[in-house]
């Protein structure tokens, strides 16, 4: 499956919404929540002793990626284009691959 396909078969299952606006909140909270879930587990792994769980890392996940598409549905843009542009922009930063001097020292 490609991400176009993944964001057609995934708005399959998103509320009707009357207004973009709640669209956009609907996503954005969603987005917060569920990157939250993926932080509190690390937390936990890193703090608390707990072992880590790919699986459950996965799972959450899966829920950003449905809320990456909420929003992009929202705002009428593909996520295909998302990636692309994503990448675009990382290649200009780090030709050669990641470098820390790069990092640090970043015009844009």
């Amino acid at each position: 499956m490609n991400i176009s396909e993944y964001q057609n078969k995934a708005m399959r299952t998103k509320s009707k919404f009357v207004a973009q606006e709640d669209q956009i909140l609907n996503a954005s909270l969603g987005l917060a929540g569920e990157v939250g879930e993926c932080v509190d587990h690390i937390k936990k792994v890193v703090f608390h002793g707990h072992e880590l769980d790919k699986g459950y890392i996965k799972n959450e996940l899966g829920d950003i990626a449905w809320y990456i598409a909420l929003m992009s549905d929202a705002l009428d843009i593909n996520m295909e284009d998302i990636f692309k542009e994503n990448i675009h922009k990382l290649e200009r930063r780090y030709p050669n691959g990641f470098d820390k001097n790069q990092s640090i020292n970043r015009k844009e």
